[in-house]
């Protein structure tokens, strides 16, 4: 019936994957309704002198690494650690589930900039997904996103300006998206895949590029040194 038929072609509702080019990136939060006086900026590395070429305030910080046994492993563990000792989330942290399959681009960029209300413009998409997905659970909110055609367009838009040639919607595709917050002195990793966001410890406004930096080294990097799909970006002021 009607009913099956709509879930089929949700499940097979494919959203390209965002690179990871600033460029292409800024376009689609316009669209998504960011304010233009913030974007993304390339991060170099994680030593202290490419850190300090980036704009602050750092508001969020994205990363784009390689699924891999290693880096599974390690949050699996980490996962594991947090089922048994519990840990404390803000009530103002917002975690949507990913339940699309290329759609790791836009869940990070939505983890940025839905944690980061100063940056939105005063109406456009984003706003108002905020409002309607406000007293709804990850989950819920994941089932609104997928089906929400508007983001759909925004995506089509910016993924075609990409560099990368547009891969066919069923490439598979091992690359994932993560984003980096701070909220209420905590550093929070936010991933659409995994149960819930991650405490991953004290933080503050000033220091989440630095805190966010070295956790990625340690966890993601060096624990995997034979990777090299490494892409880091943060949300910061506009270069005048």
């Amino acid at each position: 019936g009607m009913l099956s038929e709509a879930s089929a072609s949700l499940a097979a509702k494919r959203w390209l994957p965002l690179e990871s080019n600033p460029d292409v990136v800024n376009k689609y939060i316009q669209g998504m309704g960011a304010s233009p006086e913030w974007e993304f900026h390339d991060v170099f590395g994680t030593d202290p002198e490419l850190l300090g070429m980036v704009p602050q305030p750092v508001l969020a910080v994205v990363l784009l690494f390689p699924i891999t046994a290693v880096s599974k492993a390690m949050t699996d563990s980490l996962i594991k650690k947090i089922e048994e000792e519990g840990q404390v989330i803000s009530p103002q942290l917002f975690f949507c589930k990913q339940t699309i399959g290329n759609a790791c681009g836009t869940i990070g960029i939505l983890h940025a900039l839905a944690n980061t209300p100063a940056l939105l413009a005063s109406d456009g998409w984003i706003k108002s997904f905020l409002e309607k997905s406000a007293s709804l659970n990850p989950d819920e909110r994941a089932e609104l996103l997928n089906r929400d055609d508007e983001l759909d367009k925004c995506h089509e838009a910016a993924a075609n300006e990409g560099q990368t040639a547009a891969p066919a919607l069923d490439e598979k595709i091992n690359l994932h998206f993560v984003c980096f917050v701070c909220k209420d002195g905590c550093m929070y990793e936010l991933d659409g895949r995994k149960p819930c966001p991650l405490n991953l410890g004290p933080s503050s406004p000033d220091t989440l590029l630095q805190d966010a930096c070295s956790n990625i080294k340690a966890r993601y990097i060096d624990a995997d040194p034979d990777q090299v799909n490494f892409n880091i970006m943060a949300l910061g002021p506009k270069l005048q």
